[in-house]
């Protein structure tokens, strides 16, 4: 789960890391009332979207004056940004954020991030902030600092005055950085984070160490016990089937093919679609069911799936463990009853209860097109796609 920039920054400021002063707008006139109360002569207005790359796309304005203010909220309130985070479909802006201008001296980029090769967390820092890390890595590698943090113990200040020393700060500078740093780990931490990154952090004109910019990300699976974290949560950014499949309990991730899939592990799943695209066929989702592939679980996977109006075939792929094939059989019959469906359906199943399944569906009178192997199902997936929409 990922959260805006004005939120991730009240988190950090629990662990002793400095913000400039900001406040949140809705309107054009908030965003005027927010600038009064901050005080000073330059602000940014910032637009609030799940995604790197704002400036660029437009979604960062600073401003002089009221006038200046308004204009440039008036500009972004309600305004689609599209980035190549977001893809051609851009996001929505609903909210700003305006902050204090600040007087920036130097940037340094800072991200937090889980190791998964490792198996811990690393810290990477980078003199060359206001850079998208891809970036840095490409055109400046020297640049990097990169510090493993061992599991056991934690990070340990000892590791965060080596980053400072090799960024070249100045001796006043460097226990600021130091806190910093470790503030964004323990807030990583103790939140079940999988990510921080400040890109910039700013030293200022006076002095200090300031995170200009925030982004967090969370542990999907630790949100029941971080209630004041799923709280967070802004569902506007997010991709409505996606969001859907999350509330009912199903792992989704949308696509842009038209071949919907209906499967259950993350490995028969990648390697569905890898053979869908072999075949000459696009998948427009991975719906992963799960363990638990009871008949009504089944049937929410069947709505969902269809909810994407460029689904023009469904592929159903079970290899059954935990699950049973009966079970799924008889999800699937129900789902098609239940809401008439008008596209092609292929099924494989495969484990547990499969001649069982496989009688359900031949006994239902349903036009199923059934398959034995994962290759056979990409492939008649793909021939039903063609011959029902002529392509």
């Amino acid at each position: 789960m990922e959260i805006h920039e004005y939120q991730a920054k009240e988190l950090l400021n629990d662990f002793g890391v400095l913000t400039p002063s900001g406040g949140l707008a809705y309107s054009p006139e908030q965003a005027v009332y927010r600038a009064k109360e901050i005080g000073g002569d330059k602000w940014v207005v910032k637009a609030q979207i799940h995604s790197g790359a704002r400036g660029k796309a437009g979604g960062i304005k600073v401003c002089s004056n009221d006038d200046e203010i308004w204009n440039a909220a008036d500009e972004l309130l309600g305004k689609k940004l599209i980035t190549h985070q977001t893809g051609p479909q851009g996001k929505v802006v609903h909210r700003l954020y305006v902050e204090a201008g600040t007087d920036i001296q130097r940037e340094i980029y800072l991200g937090i991030v889980l190791d998964r090769a490792e198996e811990r967390v690393a810290v990477v820092a980078s003199g060359e902030g206001g850079m998208e890390i891809e970036e840095i890595a490409r055109e400046k590698p020297e640049s990097i600092i990169r510090v493993s943090v061992e599991p056991a113990v934690g990070m340990q200040p000892y590791q965060a005055r080596q980053i400072a020393f090799k960024l070249g700060l100045e001796k006043g500078q460097i226990s600021q950085m130091v806190t910093t740093i470790l503030g964004c780990y323990r807030a990583m931490r103790d939140l079940d984070g999988t990510m921080v990154e400040i890109n910039p952090l700013v030293l200022t004109g006076d002095g200090r160490v300031l995170a200009l910019d925030a982004k967090m990300s969370f542990d999907d699976n630790a949100l029941f016990r971080r209630p004041n974290i799923a709280e967070l949560r802004d569902k506007s950014q997010e991709d409505p089937r996606e969001m859907r499949a999350s509330d009912r309990g199903l792992s989704y991730v949308g696509l842009d093919g038209n071949i919907g899939c209906i499967i259950n592990g993350a490995g028969l799943a990648m390697a569905s679609l890898d053979m869908i695209k072999h075949a000459g066929g696009e998948p427009a989702n991975f719906l992963d069911i799960g363990g638990g592939a009871s008949p009504e679980r089944v049937a929410k996977a069947f709505n969902l799936v269809l909810e994407d109006e460029k689904v023009e075939t469904m592929l159903v792929n079970i290899f059954a463990g935990i699950n049973r094939c009966d079970w799924v059989a008889e999800g699937v019959v129900q789902a098609v009853k239940s809401i008439d469906l008008k596209i092609p359906l292929v099924v494989r199943l495969s484990g547990t209860n499969v001649e069982k399944g496989k009688q359900i569906l031949a006994d239902s009178g349903l036009d199923i097109i059934m398959a034995d192997t994962l290759r056979e199902a990409a492939n008649k997936a793909v021939d039903a796609w063609k011959k029902h929409t002529g392509k």
